[in-house]
């Protein structure tokens, strides 16, 4: 069993439905904020100094802060637009659990770099007011856990070149070990800390698990119709007769009675799915 099955069951009731849309809330309360008054939000982000002098907000408010790129307009748009619909696929096919894990220890890894380096450089950084730290690299290693679960899906890079997800994470990747190595070579080697305290969510989801195609759509689906077809028809697995049984998750109106299930038309044979899979499996032939 898995460490994360393992949590899964004794916490899984904390988890955040659809918090990729609450993640999108506060970026554009924060964007909203540095159209208005950029100064507000200094006193939001992650300044590790300052928070040791009392302001414990900063703990949390840091989330909101932007990431301060080239174009503000630019990336609050990719986003909207991009990273939504990468998130709500990811929670479809992990599970609010598993998905709201996955942000929250980036934010908690990002938040411990970020002390880690208070302490190592003496404070300087956040004394002279420097915001290395922000969400961005969360929101990244988002779309590189995307990109290993649905590495042969095609999308249009700036909504005109077709190109598959897989080797935009592999530019991006290449990226990153750019950045850093040009970072400690130019003495800047502070600056690689928040990229790596923001993807160790990544490493550790992935990396320690033997099988990584366990979380990938198909395997779940495959593992899920394996139980089906091992379990009485219409039954739960405490043995309580059951109207309705999701296909992929296994999950019947006994586990959430405001779940709703539909057959689908497409599928060959009476496949019935809960509304977080109805849209998003793939067809049985």
């Amino acid at each position: 069993m898995n460490w994360i099955n393992k949590l899964e069951r004794r916490f899984g009731r904390f988890a955040i439905p659809n918090l990729t849309l609450y993640m999108v809330v506060c970026y554009v309360i924060g964007y909203f904020l540095y159209i208005i008054n950029p100064s507000i939000l200094s006193m939001l982000n992650l300044n590790v100094l300052q928070i040791l002098h009392g302001q414990i907000w900063r703990l949390v408010t840091w989330i909101i802060y932007p990431p301060q790129t080239g174009n503000v307009l630019l990336f609050a748009i990719s986003v909207l637009f991009f990273y939504y619909p990468i998130g709500q696929a990811l929670e479809r096919a992990w599970g609010s659990f598993r998905y709201t894990l996955y942000i929250f220890s980036g934010m908690v890894f990002t938040v411990i770099g970020a002390f880690i380096l208070y302490f190592i450089t003496g404070g300087i950084l956040d004394y002279y007011g420097y915001n290395v730290f922000t969400t961005y690299y969360v929101t990244m290693s988002v779309f590189l856990a995307f990109a290993t679960m649905y590495s042969d899906m095609q999308v249009l890079l700036w909504f005109v070149i077709p190109i598959k997800v897989k080797w935009m994470a592999l530019v991006y990747a290449a990226i990153l070990v750019y950045d850093m190595f040009r970072y400690f070579r130019a003495g800047f080697w502070y600056l690689s800390v928040p990229i790596i305290a923001s993807l160790l969510n990544f490493l550790l989801f992935f990396l320690s698990t033997r099988n990584i195609q366990r979380y990938n759509p198909k395997e779940v689906r495959r593992r899920q119709q394996f139980k089906k077809a091992m379990e009485p028809q219409g039954r739960a697995s405490g043995g309580t007769i059951t109207k309705h049984k999701c296909a992929i998750c296994g999950r019947t109106e006994l586990d959430d009675p405001n779940l709703e299930f539909r057959f689908c038309s497409k599928c060959n044979g009476n496949y019935e799915y809960c509304q977080d899979h109805l849209f998003t499996h793939t067809h049985v032939e």
